[in-house]
């Protein structure tokens, strides 16, 4: 069962690249406004012109998911009790793939903000509780700041 979810996942994935560089070539709006801000080290995200971009309603109830399911997490000293939130963050993040209608710019942001969430997932399912608790400490974080960036 695992193997199936992994496999779907990696085909979302790759989906996801493809689609976001097909619409980003169909993309002729004018550049967003770039801030200082950046929800992990790695991308920085913008804003549209000082507004936040906005998203279709099935990513926004998919990112609040998660956010609900890290949100009503109790069992934080549990090892085994990380990979179980894992798979079901990781069922609501493959439907944002799925149900995506997003294009342009607004899209790519959607793109930069999804990036770093797949690869927390990575140490959120740890054997070692102190790289579980720093990964959902991470996750957390980084999930909160969609509402920044998103309508």
């Amino acid at each position: 069962m695992k193997k199936i979810i992994c496999y779907s996942l990696l085909i979302s994935t790759v989906l996801f690249v493809i689609s976001c560089n097909e619409k980003a070539k169909e993309n002729d709006t004018k550049p967003s406004q770039k801030r200082d801000v950046s929800l992990s080290n790695e991308i920085e995200m913008s804003l549209n012109n000082g507004q936040r971009w906005l998203a279709n309603k099935e990513t926004t109830t998919r990112v609040n998911n998660m956010i609900g399911l890290m949100r009503v997490f109790s069992e934080k000293e549990e090892v085994a009790a990380y990979g179980q939130l894992t798979k079901d963050l990781k069922a609501e993040f493959s439907m944002i793939f799925k149900k995506c209608t997003m294009t342009g710019e607004s899209h790519n942001q959607l793109h930069h903000f999804l990036v770093p969430i797949k690869e927390l997932f990575k140490n959120l399912s740890s054997s070692k509780l102190s790289t579980c608790k720093e990964s959902y400490a991470k996750l957390q974080t980084h999930l909160n700041g969609y509402k920044t960036y998103f309508d």
